[in-house]
């Protein structure tokens, strides 16, 4: 089988893996280099890294228009986390279609961030699909699924990670039984969709507004980017981790409990153990606390 691999971020590069296994990779397809930080020089995405190291062609079309070229001579191409739309058209041009393998059990959590979405929400398990791509949004169906339990303390970076190697897995056993027929395309369930659209820095913002539980998911949902954030005395303080304290100050300010560090929320409290003022490197609460003197801060609205 002939195939062409889509994908961007440090997560699609275990299916790639897992691809060149089970088939002939004609092509890789990847975003274009952009700055980074500060620096006006353009840096590769971690895909196009991946693929040249291990000698594959690499191709980076500035606009989803110039896929359907690429991808002329494939059996099916195999998408990941790429982050562009595919035209309708170029999605059935190639014989086996595209496949796209989804950090979610669909129909839950379709769109950019389910990894995300799903932490925000309590989710207690998730799972990876491989689906078929169609013109909606992750509305294609589905030809294997494997359920994955969320850990009690995993931050989104840890749990994309493991759902990366996952989905990798399920690629290579799944791919080669549905181009041989041996696996049939399901449709989704109409029941249970829900959306995960891409998170912005203003959604990791937290407030004095903010149930303890919120903060806590929070934190986990948007580790290790853009990161939970709040503000004190004007500046941008992020929390890096943090967990459900049992006693501590009112909604809003923070201040030392016995050896913690504890921010008070309307309905409980919550204990900073990881947190970076503006400018500075994360380090522990404690040594915050200390470099304020033990001065109690306050949230700004």
């Amino acid at each position: 089988m002939r195939a062409a691999f889509l994908g961007t971020p440090a997560a699609a590069i275990p299916s790639l893996a897992a691809l060149a296994t089970v088939a002939t990779i004609d092509v890789v397809i990847t975003r274009p280099d952009k700055p980074q930080h500060r620096s006006a020089r353009p840096v590769a995405p971690p895909v196009k890294d991946a693929a040249a190291e291990w000698g594959f062609r690499v191709d980076q079309p500035p606009s989803a228009a110039g896929i359907g070229a690429l991808v002329a001579d494939v059996d099916v191409a195999v998408v990941v986390a790429y982050g562009r739309i595919i035209p309708e058209a170029v999605l059935e041009s190639v014989p086996f279609g595209f496949v796209n393998v989804h950090f979610s059990l669909l129909p839950r959590w379709r769109g950019a961030a389910p990894v995300q979405h799903a932490l925000l929400a309590g989710d207690t398990t998730t799972g990876v699909s491989l689906m078929q791509l169609d013109a909606g949004l992750d509305t294609g169906p589905v030809l294997g699924s494997l359920e994955v339990h969320i850990g009690e303390d995993e931050r989104a970076g840890e749990l994309t990670a493991r759902l990366a190697g996952h989905g990798a897995e399920l690629l290579a056993t799944v791919l080669p039984a549905y181009v041989g027929g041996r696996v049939a395309p399901e449709p989704q369930p109409r029941e249970g969709a829900t959306r995960a659209p891409a998170v912005t820095t203003g959604d990791a913002r937290i407030t004095a507004d903010h149930t303890a539980a919120a903060v806590v998911r929070a934190v986990r949902a948007f580790h290790p980017k853009p990161g939970a954030w709040a503000v004190i005395d004007g500046e941008r303080f992020k929390i890096h981790d943090a967990i459900l304290a049992p006693a501590g100050p009112p909604p809003g300010t923070i201040d030392t409990v016995g050896d913690a560090v504890v921010l008070g929320a309307p309905d409980g409290h919550v204990e900073l153990l990881t947190v970076q003022p503006q400018g500075k490197a994360p380090m522990p609460a404690e040594a915050w606390m200390n470099g304020r003197r033990g001065a109690v801060a306050t949230l700004d609205p």
